[in-house]
C-alpha cells in the first residue's frame, strides 16, 4: 500500500434528491469527506442512511428520478455534472464499483469471461479475443480455480463467493485508483467473507488503490478500515480514525451502532423438557441428472444421516457454510421435501405422513424465510398476507375475527396495526421481517424453523428481531430451529448448536461449549473467520 496519503477523491456539500409522487426525498443532505490514496475508508450506517446513494451519485448511477448536486472531485476533476462521455472515461477505469448482489449485477446470458472483458475493451480498445489473456490473468489473480475452464462459465454455474470474485476481477480490470465496495460480503458465509476481505487487502497492497467500503457490519470495519464515516438520515454524524471511532465515539448514534452487536445468552429449557420435534437418521438425496455411462440418475446427498431432537422451549442453532445442508435439514424436519428417516412431532410418529396428513399439523410447525421481500406477495396487503393461513387452518373464523387476530399479531411483533392496510414494498427490511414473523405467529405454532431470518438486516435491526424472537418464545413457550451463517447471532439466541458440513453433523453441544471450546477443526475455522475478520 502506498505511503503517500494524499487526497484522491474529495466530496463537498454533496446532495442527492429523488422526485417521487409524494414529493422530493432528500437522500443525502450536503455531506463531505475525503478519500486518500491507498487507504481503506468505511462508510457505515443503517439502511436508508444514504451511504450507497452517495457513491452512486458521484458515479452518475442514480435512478432516473434522482439528481445530485454539490462537488465530488477526482484528482481535481469535478465529477458532478460531468458529461456522460467524459464520466465514462473515469468510471470503470479510474473509479470502479463492486455491487452488493453479484447475481443481479452479472448478466445471466453472457459468460463471465465476456463480461470481464467488457471494461477492458471499452477503455483500452482491441477485441474481446485479444482481451482474453488479460481476463485469464484477472481470474487467476482473484483466486478462481481452473480459470481456463471457468472463463466460459455463466454466472449461475458459480458459487456466491466465486461470483463475488468475478465482480472484483471486473472492477480491477483497468487497475483503478479507487474501488468502491458496496456490502461486498453481506450474503456470504463467514469463511468466504474472510477470504474476500483478505483478497481485497492483498490486491490493495499490490495496486496501491483506495477502497471505499460501504457496509453495516462494524465487525468488518473494525478490522479492515483505517478511517470511518458514520451516516444517518443522509447526514454525516461522525468521522475519524477507526480506533478513535470505536474506542471513544462522540455521537450517541455511533455508540448505538457499536452496541448493536448481538449480545446476551438465552436460558436453556429444563433438562426434562419434553421433545417436541425429532428427526432420526434424516437423509435427503437430490437427483442431478444421469451420470456418464450410467443407467440411473446421478444423486447428490444433501443431508446424510443426521439426528436432531428439539425440546419444548429450546432453540437449536444450525450453522455451516453454504451447501452444508442446514436449510435442507430444516425443511426435512418440517416434512416439506422427500426424505428418509424417522420423525416424531410431540408423541406422534409422522414418518409415514403424506402431504394431506401433514396439513393438519402445519399450523403448529411454521417456517420463516430468509428473504421476507421475496416471500411476501407484493399484490396482497399485509393484513391479507398474515391472515392467509387462517383461511386454510381456521376457515370458520369470520372476517372480523381474522382482522382482530391480525391486529393482535402485528401489535405483538411491534408494528402499528394500521400497517395491515399497506403493501410489503412500503416497509423497511426489518419491518418486512416482522411481518413474516407475524404471519407465522398468528397460527400459534409450537415449532418455528427460522432460515437465515436476519442475514440481510442491519446489526441494530438484527438486535431488535432477536429480542422480539426471545420475547415471543418466552411468552408462548415456543421451540426454534435457527439456521444461520452469522455465528454472533446464533450465539445470542441459541442454547444448543449443531455444526454441519457436507450434509453431516461435525459437532454439536451447548452454545458456550461450542464457541468457547470447539473440538472440530471445521468449527474452529468457522469461529476464527467469524470473529477475526
Amino acid at each position: 500500500m502506498t505511503d503517500q496519503k494524499y487526497t484522491i477523491l474529495s466530496i463537498r456539500d454533496l446532495k442527492v434528491d429523488f422526485s417521487t409522487p409524494d414529493g422530493t426525498v432528500n437522500a443525502v443532505k450536503g455531506i463531505g469527506f475525503d478519500v486518500r490514496a491507498g487507504e481503506t475508508i468505511a462508510v457505515v450506517g443503517e439502511s436508508g442512511s444514504g451511504k450507497s446513494q452517495t457513491m452512486m451519485g458521484i458515479m452518475g448511477l442514480l435512478a432516473g428520478n434522482g439528481t445530485v448536486t454539490g462537488s465530488a472531485t477526482y484528482r481535481g476533476k469535478e465529477l458532478v455534472g460531468l458529461p456522460k462521455n467524459e464520466l465514462n472515461k473515469i468510471r470503470g477505469a479510474k473509479i470502479t464499483m463492486i455491487f452488493q448482489e453479484p447475481m443481479t449485477s452479472l448478466d445471466p446470458l453472457y459468460t463471465i469471461g465476456r463480461q470481464i472483458a467488457e471494461p477492458i475493451v471499452y477503455h483500452r480498445g482491441g477485441s474481446r479475443k485479444a482481451a482474453r489473456s488479460r481476463v485469464l490473468e484477472l481470474l487467476e489473480l482473484v483466486g478462481i480455480p481452473d480459470p481456463a475452464r471457468r472463463i466460459d462459465s455463466y454466472p449461475h454455474e458459480l458459487s456466491g463467493g466465486q461470483r463475488q470474485r468475478v465482480m472484483i476481477a471486473m472492477a480491477l480490470a483497468n487497475e483503478p485508483d479507487v474501488l468502491i465496495a458496496d456490502e461486498p460480503t453481506t450474503a456470504l458465509d463467514v469463511t468466504i467473507q474472510a477470504q474476500i476481505l483478505k483478497l481485497l487487502r492483498s490486491l490493495q497492497e499490490r495496486f496501491g488503490m483506495a477502497i471505499v467500503l460501504i457496509t453495516h457490519d462494524l465487525g468488518i470495519v473494525r478490522h479492515f478500515a483505517e478511517r470511518v464515516v458514520v451516516m444517518r438520515h443522509g447526514e454525516v454524524v461522525e468521522q475519524g480514525e477507526t480506533a478513535q471511532i470505536f474506542e471513544a465515539p462522540t455521537s450517541s448514534y455511533t455508540r448505538m451502532l457499536i452496541d448493536a452487536e448481538p449480545h446476551g445468552r438465552k436460558q436453556p429449557p429444563p433438562e426434562n423438557a419434553p421433545i417436541i420435534l425429532e428427526g432420526r437418521d434424516v437423509t435427503v438425496d437430490f437427483s442431478i441428472g444421469r451420470g456418464f455411462l450410467s443407467k440411473g440418475p446421478k444423486v447428490f446427498r444433501a443431508v446424510d444421516g443426521v439426528t436432531v431432537k428439539l425440546r419444548q422451549g429450546q432453540t437449536i442453532g444450525i450453522v455451516g457454510e453454504s451447501g452444508s445442508g442446514k436449510s435442507t435439514l430444516g425443511r426435512a424436519l418440517l416434512r416439506l421435501l422427500h426424505s428418509d428417516g424417522h420423525y416424531r412431532f410431540g408423541t406422534t410418529d409422522i414418518s409415514s405422513y403424506d402431504r394431506k396428513q401433514m396439513r393438519s399439523l402445519r399450523k403448529e410447525m411454521q417456517l420463516v424465510f430468509q428473504d421476507p421481500f421475496g416471500s411476501l406477495s407484493p399484490r396482497q396487503t399485509v393484513g391479507e398476507i398474515i391472515t392467509e393461513g387462517l383461511l386454510v387452518h381456521e376457515p370458520n373464523l369470520s372476517k372480523a375475527d381474522r382482522d382482530r387476530r391480525a391486529i393482535a399479531a402485528l401489535t405483538e411483533v411491534g408494528l402499528d396495526p394500521q400497517a395491515r392496510n399497506r403493501y410489503p414494498h412500503e416497509f423497511s427490511g426489518g419491518q418486512r421481517q416482522r411481518i413474516a414473523i407475524a404471519r407465522a405467529m398468528i397460527l400459534k405454532p409450537r415449532v418455528v424453523i427460522l432460515d437465515e431470518p436476519t442475514s440481510a438486516l442491519d446489526r441494530s435491526v438484527q438486535g431488535q428481531v432477536i429480542d422480539l424472537l426471545r420475547k415471543l418464545q418466552a411468552d408462548h413457550d415456543l421451540s426454534y430451529v435457527f439456521i444461520s451463517h452469522d455465528l454472533a447471532v446464533v450465539r445470542a439466541i441459541s442454547d444448543h448448536v449443531i455444526v454441519m458440513n457436507s450434509g453431516k453433523i461435525v459437532e454439536e453441544g451447548e452454545t458456550d461449549a461450542i464457541f468457547d471450546a470447539p473440538k472440530a477443526d471445521y468449527t474452529k475455522a468457522l469461529i476464527r473467520a467469524a470473529f477475526s475478520v
